[in-house]
């Protein structure tokens, strides 16, 4: 199985809001095509999800948010989850939308239903989930980023790889030559933060890529603007990217 994030900053523009990059998203979905094995997509919020956790103040902490910014941000995330499952129908392949309501209670996964994820992907068709706004208990709610996501699934379903698909090349020694660190070791990469990231940006992204690959797994970082070195990078071929190396692996 193969476990992908497809990053808010690839499938949106970030600093403009509710404003989905389709050709981007076909282009993906295109090069998925071309995978023949099971799959499970999560994405992020971008410029939809994210634009409204700002504007409202919500963060991964969970918290007794403004109702109507709950209400708003689910509703933005049902739109872009749209614009996504229209793509790859679009595109011949066979989507199964899954919101994280599905298999989470509270901020704790719910394992058999986790475990039900990956009959359906063996199945032939493809899951697809995303960062959401969920209900905690007790009038309080929080994000769920799909960077946390892709932890969750991973730890439960131990995927063949994982893959990161971002806005950059993948984690640079020095940010501004643009120095491509091919494979993390025990180096401390700089990484840019997109202040509108509410849900830890790049950081947040290679917090929960450290965990996974701790847990065995290897975890690729590609530029998703070209969607071939998602297939490069499952098909083990050369390409530009980042791999933290998992733990015996």
């Amino acid at each position: 199985m193969i476990l992908i994030k497809l990053g808010g900053s690839i499938i949106t523009n970030k600093e403009k809001p509710l404003s989905p990059r389709r050709k981007t998203i076909d282009s993906i979905a295109k090069s998925l095509k071309k995978i023949k094995e099971p799959i499970v997509i999560v994405h992020g919020g971008g410029s939809y999800g994210h634009y409204w956790s700002v504007k409202y103040d919500m963060h991964t902490k969970e918290r007794k948010y403004d109702i109507r910014g709950v209400s708003i941000v689910k509703n933005s995330m049902i739109d872009l989850n749209k614009i996504i499952l229209d793509s790859l129908l679009k595109n011949k392949l066979n989507p199964y939308c899954l919101p994280p309501t599905d298999f989470m209670s509270g901020n704790r996964p719910i394992v058999k239903k986790i475990k039900e994820i990956q009959e359906i992907a063996k199945s032939g068709l493809i899951p697809v989930t995303f960062g959401d706004a969920l209900w905690y208990g007790q009038k309080k709610t929080y994000i769920l980023s799909g960077d946390k996501i892709m932890t969750h699934l991973a730890k439960i379903l131990k995927p063949k790889l994982t893959i990161f698909a971002l806005n950059e090349n993948g984690l640079y020694s020095d940010f501004k030559s643009k120095k491509l660190i091919y494979e993390l070791k025990d180096q401390n990469p700089l990484i840019s933060e997109n202040k509108m990231d509410v849900t830890g940006g790049m950081s947040r992204k290679v917090e929960e890529a450290t965990k996974i690959a701790k847990m065995g797994m290897n975890v690729f970082f590609v530029n998703g603007n070209y969607p071939e070195r998602i297939v490069q990078a499952i098909k083990n071929r050369k390409y530009e990217g980042t791999m933290f190396r998992g733990k015996n692996a």
